[in-house]
């Protein structure tokens, strides 16, 4: 049986003494997890190791930890995929980011994560009372959209990973976002617009998401937190329209109608057009669009000092050979009238093949 070198990363606050890595040996098969040498660690060698653990089949959500640098859940992680990835062999285990250390591998989840959890309303307001004596009947297809979002086990591994918490930990963050997502995508919810609106005016909500998929590559369960975030800003500006503080509404009209016209993306009119309604003319006359425009100049005039942006760049851009087929993309998408929306949990990776089989067989497919 192989032995398998654990790098601990050790804290105890009460010790009084500064953070520092302990090495561990775990004696187990390859397929075993690295929960469970940590836990053999924990039993043989030092009974004092912190770390929360419970199912230990990546269904509580306990065991969220970093491995090699990445988070993940240990329970979920083998011990010889992850010593093969160390490269050198050793194993370095240390607590989730973004999260203060209560002791060694256990984070408090509590200040950081369900905090920002009960910050979204984490509950259904029902739209109206239901049938006396009766539930609210709701069709199964109708909540298929929300069961991705439904999948989250809470284990806080794609906070831990979230570079936009690094940035500006107000960030409301991935996990309580889809979360709210689960509501707003369900039916019976009577506050979507006043929920979106909500998250879509809060400088730390809907649109402090950087698009850097962090979130997406760790997520144990595939809940793909940013898809949800993505679709909260769907349901935002094109649903309800809401035009927000944030910019988050000209930013997005302003990129879709730029592709539109020239095919590609006319950096030097995005900035203008995000302050507005998405149009240049509206961007620039609109007072506090013009207001934030101004304070941008300076970071224009250094591109153009360091020759990244030209005066013909900023004025002329040209549109692509075949612009009319990018047109015709658009007019095609606009004619059907209606949104869909690709949910990878329930369709699989095979796209329109397995879309085709759902709608066939309905939801048991």
């Amino acid at each position: 049986m192989p032995d398998y070198e654990l790098r601990i990363r050790r804290f105890d606050p009460e010790s009084g003494e500064a953070a520092y890595w302990a090495d561990y040996t775990a004696e187990l098969p390859p397929e075993r997890s690295v929960l469970d040498g940590i836990l053999q660690v924990k039993d043989r060698e030092d009974a004092s190791i912190g770390i929360r653990c419970s199912c230990r089949a990546a269904i509580c959500g306990s065991c969220g930890v970093r491995i090699n640098g990445r988070s993940r859940l240990a329970c979920n992680t083998k011990i010889g995929d992850a010593a093969a990835e160390a490269g050198d062999g050793e194993i370095t285990v240390e607590p989730m980011g973004n999260m203060p250390v209560i002791k060694d591998l256990i984070v408090d989840m509590e200040a950081v994560h369900w905090k920002k959890v009960q910050r979204i309303v984490p509950w259904l307001v029902p739209a109206e009372e239901p049938p006396e004596g009766q539930e609210y009947i709701v069709p199964p297809e109708a909540m298929l959209d929300v069961t991705q979002a439904m999948a989250c086990i809470h284990c806080g591994v794609c906070v831990s990973a979230c570079l936009s918490m690094e940035v500006d930990p107000d960030f409301i963050g991935p996990a309580a976002l889809a979360k709210a997502y689960r509501f707003v995508g369900d039916p019976r919810d009577g506050e979507h617009e006043a929920r979106l609106a909500d998250l879509a005016e809060d400088p730390h909500g809907i649109y402090d998401c950087t698009h850097c998929f962090a979130c997406v590559e760790v997520c144990p369960k595939d809940v793909a937190p940013m898809d949800q975030i993505m679709r909260l800003r769907r349901r935002a500006t094109e649903d309800f329209d809401i035009k927000d503080s944030n910019n988050g509404y000209g930013h997005e009209h302003g990129f879709v109608n730029l592709i539109e016209k020239y095919g590609t993306l006319f950096e030097a009119q995005l900035l203008p057009r995000s302050f507005g309604d998405g149009s240049l003319v509206k961007g620039q006359l609109r007072p506090s669009g013009a207001k934030q425009l101004t304070r941008e100049l300076p970071t224009a005039m250094r591109g153009m000092r360091s020759g990244k942006v030209s005066p013909r760049k900023a004025l002329m851009h040209p549109k692509l050979p075949d612009q009319k087929q990018v047109r015709r993309i658009f007019k095609e998408i606009e004619s059907k009238g209606e949104r869909l929306e690709l949910n990878l949990y329930i369709v699989g990776d095979q796209g329109e093949e397995e879309e085709g089989v759902m709608a066939e067989g309905g939801l048991e497919a």
